[in-house]
């Protein structure tokens, strides 16, 4: 059940324009985005927000950026997130034995000390009650520097930004 109709792609030239993000990302535009036009500021924002989140600017990938949203995902429940989060993984190169193997990631060979640690992350910090602990924190800064932590934050503040509303059964 849709709480606000999205709107059609036309609907905001700026939207629509910054919305090729989503097309290269996804191959179209989710209709979370096409609702939030109701309020053209806020699909705009939210659009720019994704661009700066998932831009690379250290060592944290665009696969890895793509699995943690989905691992974050999956932590909250939101199915709508989940499937988004997975064709971007796929599209942005996760290997396919990362993606079949994403929940063994603790022991898996596929997966890096680094990538490990990451997936932690994004686990523990997306659960409720928050479970990051300071094992975890240590564990990020051997392999991480704090601007990559702020990258992965931003991933899984991103994710539970838009799971709240999904999660309540009322879709955008």
């Amino acid at each position: 059940m849709s709480l606000v109709e999205p709107l059609d792609s036309d609907h905001d030239v700026a939207t629509k324009e910054l919305s090729e993000f989503f097309n290269e990302t996804l191959g179209f535009c989710p209709n979370s985005v096409l609702t939030m036009q109701h309020r053209p500021a806020i699909s705009k924002a939210f659009i720019n927000l994704n661009m700066a989140v998932m831009a690379n600017e250290g060592r944290v990938s665009s696969s890895l950026k793509r699995m943690m949203a989905w691992v974050s995902s999956n932590a909250t429940g939101c199915r709508y997130c989940q499937a988004h989060a997975i064709r971007a993984a796929e599209r942005y190169g996760a290997e396919q034995e990362q993606l079949d193997n994403i929940w063994a990631y603790r022991t898996h060979a596929a997966f890096s000390e680094a990538e490990r640690v990451a997936l932690d992350f994004a686990l523990a910090a997306s659960q409720v009650p928050n479970t990051m602990n300071p094992k975890i924190k240590k564990t990020l800064y051997k392999y991480w520097d704090e601007g990559e932590i702020v990258e992965m934050l931003g991933v899984i503040s991103l994710f539970g930004f838009i799971t709240v509303p999904l999660k309540s059964k009322i879709v955008l």
